[in-house]
């Protein structure tokens, strides 16, 4: 293995608005595998932040073997194209990590930004089947598959009965990922005479958990919102509810879904982006349209009445995810890291 160092561009943000980033998370695991990483940047401001990204490739470009640069769909998707200009500038060899969910559409509305900032890399790693697909159907090959990965060590899997329906919703409140439907499925429940109960668990990144605490005060229901937690307090936590949803509107391949599956939780998930690439509907979760309480409260309430079915869905969404146990999945990271051009 390579013993030079790598430079990780990415949000490198450590505050109470933001979950872990895949900056801190891959960076993390590789440096557990003899990798020596620098990282940049933890600016808050973006200004500030993209002039460090500068300044961190043109001051180590003569020591490290490689860049990895995250690249995400909204805004921060320019951080990306800027920084993988440079690297060519400098003859550095970069590695585009993608992580936005709605990358497809900037490989259709930009076609030329994507075609100078995604050809010349060295390699495109892609953590969902979701994204490869779309940037081969774009007519980017070299695409190389990592899921996520998970250290399955962290994650206990429990058996949850079903008796009382006990929800949790681990995600940043962001208008995205649509928390106050998550507000509506537990008043819909609760009107159809069910105990429910419900946890939403995560940074507030936009104002959104003022949003679902005003929203849960007009509707009259109670919210638990513990707000962020450190990986062992939300795991501990999530040892007392049985049914997981993620509301989003927009997703790539959610870590958070990942980690339900791998404790034992069974899912309700939106069907948007690559939440069918994760999850076959019916086999080991269940896919719903997005933005509809109904539709979530009535596939909640088959988990409830078909045990045996869901408790075969969720051993198979255990079996799922151990796939993605980053003992399996490091040689593929050195792999492409080490090679000289993933072709």
């Amino acid at each position: 293995m390579l013993r030079k160092k790598i430079l990780y561009i990415g949000n490198n943000l450590y505050n109470n608005k933001t979950n872990p980033s895949s900056i801190q998370v891959i960076g993390g695991q590789l440096e557990s595998e003899g990798f020596d990483m620098l990282y940049s940047s933890s600016k808050n401001n973006k200004i500030l932040r993209l002039l460090d990204m500068f300044y961190a490739c043109i001051k180590y470009r003569h020591v490290v073997s490689n860049v990895i640069i995250d690249t995400y769909s909204t805004s921060n998707f320019y951080f990306a194209v800027l920084v993988s200009q440079l690297c060519q500038l400098l003859k550095l060899p970069y590695v585009l990590s993608l992580n936005g969910g709605n990358l497809p559409s900037r490989l259709q509305n930009n076609p030329r930004l994507c075609a100078i900032t995604f050809k010349p890399a060295k390699a495109l790693v892609s953590p969902s089947l979701y994204l490869m697909d779309a940037f081969q159907k774009h007519g980017y090959n070299e695409v190389v598959y990592i899921p996520n990965a998970l250290n399955l060590d962290n994650y206990e899997f429990k058996k949850r009965p079903l008796e009382n329906i006990n929800l949790f919703w681990l995600r940043s409140f962001c208008k995205i990922y649509n928390p106050c439907l998550a507000v509506d499925v537990l008043k819909a429940l609760q009107e159809q005479g069910y105990k429910v109960s419900l946890c939403m668990a995560g940074p507030d990144t936009d104002g959104s958990l003022k949003k679902v605490k005003k929203h849960a005060k007009a509707l009259n229901v109670e919210v638990y919102t513990p707000g962020k937690l450190t990986k062992a307090e939300w795991t501990q936590l999530a040892k007392n509810y049985n049914v997981f949803i993620n509301t989003t509107n927009f997703d790539n391949m959610p870590v958070s879904v990942i980690e339900a599956m791998a404790l034992g939780l069974p899912i309700v998930s939106t069907n948007v982006g690559g939440m069918p690439f994760l999850i076959e509907h019916g086999v080991d979760g269940l896919l719903v349209p997005p933005n509809d309480s109904k539709v979530f409260v009535d596939a909640i309430l088959k988990l409830k009445s078909q045990p045996k079915q869901t408790e075969i869905m969720v051993a198979n969404a255990r079996k799922k995810v151990e796939l993605y146990d980053w003992l399996l999945l490091k040689e593929q990271w050195s792999k492409v890291l080490n090679a000289d051009k993933i072709s």
